[in-house]
């Protein structure tokens, strides 16, 4: 099933076809460094790089007999090289190959995270401008506050998506990593500096470890996957609320020709962004076993291994995925300022009752009297439709002894709930 969420440059990074190849890069650095160290002749390296090579259909024929994908890989390789195979994998065990191998494939990956959600920030950043001074009702427990703008709503989501790119960054640096120390990590058949030289070649650094890379490293990457996905979630579940019929401030572009039910024609559901919030619950779950991978027997055991030939693949093209379809969603985001306004409105002037109660307050009424005349007048309009928030304000004895008519014009003035909207947006970097 994960095939259908697989974009092809996703389908390319967790092929085995790139898995080999990463293989064999990893052998080939090590190879060059042993021979800059004097463990292998010239001329040995250079029949080396120039013969080496593989054949996918042929390492899962080998493996299949052997049992042993890295035995099985290296005796295809053997075939193409010769004699000469024999300077191959000097000193080194499975794990020198396969974990600095899937750092190469988890950078990889990882920066094409990066783009996309720098693809995001952008579109994102671009409508928050778009809509900067549109104002929409705040809510807090699902019931009218104050009011916002959408452009804020926006620009809030651009900040997150900042700390998100932060994170990821460096996890990806810190994933970036080289071991190439033997089968406990103590270099008894490795010159040192060998991991050194392999690691400078491939733009990664050396790390201490036993057999394997330690899995917090991996640990810290899913869960930064799994933040992202929470985030996309949360902005997907935004989206979802706002498309409701009796909210309708926002929704999903609905295509030509596109249906929304197969039994009432006039559905249009906010699908894509459902799939976004239903496809981050596997990738919290995914986070969840690798750090489950951290523990293992002593210098090495294999618990982590066929765990992370699922989930490393599936949630970078699941993330990769969820990214792709979001940056969409916002792109083509319709929006109804009006209903918006409308909205704020429905409630007949509720959502002024903080700015009445301030100026009574700084007019010198006590704080508990005028939070009592202010809620009194509250509770009235939200037990009869029929009575409007600011008349009942007005008409009040105590508030009408205090507050002139000018101040309370001001207290009901919606360009005051967003004066400071420039400020908030230069914070988070959108000028």
């Amino acid at each position: 099933m994960i095939d259908r969420y697989t974009r092809p440059t996703f389908k390319k990074i967790w092929s085995d076809e790139n898995k080999f190849q990463k293989w064999l890069d990893v052998e080939l650095a090590v190879c060059e460094a042993q021979a800059e160290l004097g463990f292998i002749p010239p001329d040995a390296l250079k029949t080396i790089k120039n013969k080496a090579s593989f054949n996918v259909e042929r390492v899962l024929q080998i493996e299949a007999e052997v049992k042993h994908d890295v035995i099985a890989f290296l005796t295809n390789v053997a075939e193409y090289v010769g004699d000469d195979s024999r300077y191959i994998h000097l000193g080194m065990t499975s794990n020198d190959v396969l974990d600095t191998s899937l750092s190469l494939l988890m950078r990889e990956a990882g920066q094409q995270l990066i783009e996309n959600l720098e693809k995001l920030r952008k579109i994102i950043g671009r409508r928050a401008q778009e809509f900067k001074l549109t104002p929409c009702i705040g809510r807090t427990h699902g019931v009218h506050a104050e009011p916002v703008t959408f452009g804020l709503k926006l620009a809030l989501w651009y900040d997150e998506i900042n700390r998100n790119l932060e994170r990821l960054r460096m996890s990806v640096t810190n994933i970036s990593v080289a071991k190439i120390s033997g089968a406990v990590g103590t270099f008894e058949h490795l010159d040192p500096k060998v991991e050194e030289i392999t690691a400078r070649i491939l733009k990664l650094r050396p790390i201490n470890a036993t057999q394997v890379v330690p899995r917090d490293l991996h640990a810290e990457f899913m869960m930064t996957l799994a933040l992202i996905a929470a985030s996309l979630e949360k902005f997907a579940t935004e989206i979802r609320n706002l498309q409701r019929t009796e909210i309708l401030e926002a929704e999903e572009y609905f295509s030509k020709g596109q249906k929304g039910s197969s039994a009432m024609p006039h559905k249009r559901n906010p699908i894509r962004s459902e799939r976004v919030a239903g496809l981050a619950r596997i990738i919290r779950a995914n986070a969840l076993a690798a750090t489950e991978n951290v523990a293992l027997w002593h210098e090495r055991d294999i618990t982590h291994s066929s765990v992370e030939r699922v989930i490393i693949a599936d949630s970078t093209t699941l993330l990769d995925y969820m990214l792709t379809q979001f940056i969409d969603i916002i792109d083509t985001l319709v929006v109804y300022p009006e209903n918006m306004l409308k909205n704020i409105h429905r409630t007949r002037g509720l959502i002024f009752s903080q700015p009445v109660l301030l100026a009574l307050t700084r007019k010198g009424m006590l704080r508990e009297d005028a939070y009592k005349a202010v809620q009194t007048c509250a509770m009235q309009v939200w037990e009869n439709d029929h009575d409007d928030f600011r008349n009942l304000i007005t008409n009040h004895d105590q508030v009408k002894n205090v507050l002139s008519s000018a101040e309370i014009d001001r207290c009901f003035d919606l360009q005051q709930s967003v004066n400071h909207v420039d400020y908030l947006f230069k914070r988070v970097g959108l000028n």
